[in-house]
């Protein structure tokens, strides 16, 4: 009957203060990786003839239909061929240039709250072991006040009390990290699909007059 009552709630329960920051991080990882990840799945999504169309309507003197197309698309390549197509009669170097600084701002948006979640990674293990640190001074200290009655189950009962936080702060810091590592992949497939587009649509650019 005692191994019946050891459930998730009575342990989350006998971790003290701690384990509510604990809880707390673990909500912000989880929202953060879900919003994120659904924020970055939509921006690497691209319509297949995009690319082809802004082709043709350059190519056929097109502009407006081609900033046209890049309206109607919400996506960081359609937002950052716009800004290139915008700038079309000026020299290259200046519409490379915008094309790279749309890109940087449109990685910066998809990053937004990344680091949050790096440092839910780096700080649930630490307020474990305070949690833990805090556990055994209360167990010893619970100890010492027993006097010469000193009962070991009053000190393995602080003990494994103790290390709960522990086990709670590795858990949520390795979901954490994990969930952090799988967004910066993400966002690095993102990186090198707008470097192509870039390089695409400039040597687009050179097509027509060669």
């Amino acid at each position: 009957q005692e191994f019946e009552t050891l459930s998730i709630w009575n342990l989350a329960l006998k971790g003290g203060l701690v384990m509510i920051p604990l809880a707390i991080l673990s909500i912000v990882a989880i929202y953060i990786f879900i919003e994120r990840y659904f924020a970055i799945s939509r921006a690497s999504s691209e319509e297949i003839n995009f690319m082809n169309n802004i082709r043709d309507f350059i190519h056929n003197g097109r502009i407006d239909s081609a900033k046209s197309l890049c309206r109607n698309n919400q996506s960081p390549i359609a937002r950052m061929v716009a800004k290139g197509i915008v700038r079309i009669g000026r020299p290259l170097t200046d519409i490379n240039a915008a094309i790279e600084n749309v890109g940087k701002l449109e990685i910066a948006k998809l990053e937004k709250n990344i680091a949050v979640l790096a440092t839910v990674a780096g700080a649930a293990p630490m307020l474990g072991f305070l949690g833990t640190v805090i556990g055994m001074v209360r167990a010893f200290y619970n100890m010492s006040m027993a006097g010469p009655n000193i009962d070991i189950s009053l000190l393995a009962g602080g003990i494994y009390e103790a290390m709960i936080t522990t086990i709670t702060g590795l858990t949520v810091g390795i979901i954490a990290y994990i969930c952090y590592n799988i967004l910066v992949a993400r966002i690095e497939k993102v990186v090198f699909m707008l470097e192509a587009r870039a390089t695409e649509f400039m040597d687009l650019l050179h097509e027509p007059a060669s």
